[in-house]
């Protein structure tokens, strides 16, 4: 019988409350429950004496200290998390699956999503240039289900014993420890430059994709290619999509990087506001679906982790949706104590023979060990599953189970052999029956050797500000390359994929022009799905920076601010000081920041709402706001006299630049829908 939709969901907070403390109003005490009575001076022998060994309450306090930080993710360290909950939208994938949670609409189970970037440390900027983390924990009633993937499809390498290589390259070089957080580098790209198996990735890292507006705004990708197995036992290749509803979107590489100046937690304090105001993110989970028998139909092999499936060849069903509704309570013991595994899976999802898929299955539960502290990270409270379970297995760091009973092993008569396996019919796991026959070889299939037919679909298919996108960060990473030997090696490389972009880039970086490469056929085909100009353009919880003086047209603004809500639009209101602002009509506004604590790059657009201001450096900031915008391609609007900041902006006009003019009908709707484009990229080709 299916549980109440709710009741899962309800197991798990029920479960995370038993662990919940709130401090206030209570008595302090020791972690023994002990009360204390002092907490300002340690125990000494008179008022300017030692302290004494025997003062247990300062030694369990400074030990407790001591040791509050963990080691951090090798990768992915600089993360940001979020409860949901997943529900799917009908009983069709039964055809595929018996995993409960993918079948059954009433089913609310709740979930756990890790943002993240992969090169940084835990301290390091968000809006770098990166692969991003997209891990989610589903708490479902067969087990704790974990779909560990990016925001791009495909991987740097195919076999994960070349992982410590690829991070150590990635890394900050170990004899200064330079660059954080940044691929722009010699040992990057001279590994790059040297297992070319990397030209997919990098392309996609290159692109715009590698610095998205949010997270919310970004897809995710299981990246390896899995199976799902039905009650028949039959199986169907899958790979794993999550699609955001507000679509796909990306900064401009100066914004990010003045990002990361003026607001290094932008991306966390976007999701975290995002959630706290009610604009709760949504996703859809797509999957591509592959008979077994279609596994050799196409001129790629589906288990190479640098490969994806095109959309246009193997359609997205979109079967579910996720929503992120409840941030977490506290960040360490939930967001960072969080252990992820691709091998958490439940009865209907199972692996295929992806050779990095199979070193993860081995290296994840290695690094929680030494993270986490040993074997039990599975009790942590973000980390137990909504279901009991059961087993032999006892003590080791940080047990909370209380084991009754003196049996601990399998076979037993002493306890009825009990806890038994299950059957599959009762629910138990049982992996594919999969024939496998050969020798035991280190080697990689032939059928891996293409590295580079996908790096140029990738290409053919980006629109032409895209592509542009693409030669720039080319150009800033090599650029920041001292090995000439390496940008020429990059050069020589890229012109695999395509001669014109090589080219372009080599003449940015002081390189020779590409050396001609063999014949190869011609390559042609597109992808549009791989073009964020193809995503969804809403305006939805897009952020609007308000540039507003004193005396400014109080009804005028504020019928501007009461569409741009009603569009689902954030407005915060910009001037040279906090508190009120007076307009006309005995109107006023309050301001929430001033030129000194925003930026135009925090913001997605900029509404010059007019009004007079208290200097000439206040004047001058508001048009920097809007030259700033506008160099972004960002759209700005202005009402009434908000349009005489323009000409010190050096704005003349252009495609996304609209003026009210008196006429609020006409300005407004057509101010929302330049808003949704998200960026006016005609200023570039005009």
């Amino acid at each position: 019988m299916s549980e109440t939709p709710n009741a899962s969901r309800n197991r798990k907070d029920a479960q995370l409350d038993q662990f919940r403390v709130d401090d206030a109003g209570q008595k302090l005490t020791t972690n023994q429950g002990l009360k204390v009575s002092e907490d300002e001076f340690s125990l000494k022998i008179g008022e300017r004496g030692p302290t004494l060994l025997e003062d247990f309450h300062f030694r369990e306090k400074m030990t407790h200290f001591d040791h509050e930080r963990i080691p951090e993710r090798i990768v992915h360290a600089r993360g940001f998390a979020a409860h949901g909950e997943f529900q799917v939208y009908d009983d069709s994938m039964k055809a595929y699956t018996k995993a409960k949670f993918l079948i059954d609409p009433s089913r609310l189970t709740p979930t756990f999503v890790r943002f993240s970037t992969v090169a940084g440390s835990r301290g390091s900027a968000e809006t770098v240039r990166d692969a991003r983390g997209f891990a989610t924990k589903f708490y479902t009633e067969e087990g704790n289900y974990d779909l560990v993937g990016n925001n791009i499809p495909v991987f740097f390498i195919q076999d994960a014993i070349k992982f410590p290589d690829l991070v150590h390259a990635l890394k900050p070089e170990p004899h200064h420890e330079m660059p954080q957080a940044a691929s722009a580098h010699d040992t990057f790209w001279d590994f790059v430059a040297n297992n070319q198996e990397s030209a997919h990735m990098v392309m996609w890292a290159m692109s715009d994709r590698a610095i998205p507006r949010s997270f919310r705004m970004m897809e995710g990708f299981g990246v390896h290619t899995f199976r799902l197995i039905n009650e028949q036992g039959q199986a169907h290749f899958v790979k794993f999509h999550w699609k955001p509803v507000l679509g796909v979107h990306s900064l401009v590489w100066d914004e990010a990087q003045k990002i990361s100046g003026k607001d290094p937690d932008f991306h966390r304090r976007d999701l975290w506001e995002s959630i706290e105001t009610g604009n709760y993110p949504v996703y859809e989970l797509g999957v591509q679906l592959l008979p077994e028998e279609d596994e050799f139909k196409f001129d790629f092999d589906i288990l190479d982790p640098t490969k994806l499936w095109p959309e246009e060849d193997v359609p997205v069903k979109r079967i579910g949706k996720m929503t992120l509704n409840r941030n977490v309570d506290n960040v360490f013991a939930e967001t960072e104590q969080v252990a992820f595994h691709p091998g958490h899976v439940v009865p209907g999802i199972d692996f295929s023979n992806d050779p990095l898929l199979q070193g993860r299955l081995f290296s994840y539960t290695d690094t929680q060990l030494i993270r986490l502290g040993g074997p039990n990270f599975h009790e942590l409270p973000i980390n137990r599953p909504v279901c009991p379970f059961f087993n032999n297995q006892r003590d080791g760091y940080g047990r909370q189970t209380i084991n009754r009973g003196q049996v601990a092993y399998h076979k037993n008569s002493l306890a009825g052999n009990t806890p038994a396996p299950a059957s599959e019919a009762e629910g138990g796991y049982a992996h594919y029956q999969e024939r496998v026959e050969g020798h035991k070889i280190r080697a990689r299939s032939e059928s891996f050797k293409d590295h580079f037919s996908q790096a140029a679909l990738f290409w053919n298919s980006m629109s032409p500000p895209e592509k542009q996108h693409i030669i720039d960060a080319f150009s800033f990473e090599l650029g920041k390359v001292q090995s000439k030997s390496v940008r020429q090696q990059v050069v020589d490389m890229f012109a695999n994929v395509n001669v014109e972009l090589a080219a372009a880039f080599a003449a940015n970086i002081g390189a020779q022009q590409p050396q001609p490469v063999a014949p190869i056929e011609e390559r042609t085909k597109v992808s549009p799905a791989l073009s964020q100009l193809n995503t969804a353009m809403l305006p939805d919880t897009r952020k609007v920076g308000v540039l507003i003086g004193g005396g400014f047209d109080g009804l005028e603004v504020q019928t501007v601010l009461h569409e741009l809500a009603a569009a689902g639009i954030q407005a915060e209101l910009i001037s040279d000081k906090l508190g009120k602002a007076a307009g006309t009509g005995g109107v006023e506004m309050e301001i929430k920041h001033t030129f000194q604590t925003a930026h135009a790059v925090l913001f997605d657009a900029l509404y010059a709402a007019g009004g007079s201001w208290t200097s000439p450096k206040a004047e001058k900031d508001a048009a920097e706001f809007l030259r700033e915008a506008f160099m972004h391609y960002k759209t700005i609007g202005a009402s009434g006299a908000g349009a005489e900041l323009f000409p010190a902006a050096g704005i003349e006009g252009g495609p996304g630049v609209l003026t009210g003019g008196g006429h609020l009908t006409a300005f407004v709707p057509a101010f929302i829908e330049a808003i949704a484009k998200h960026r006016n990229w005609d200023r570039v080709l005009a």
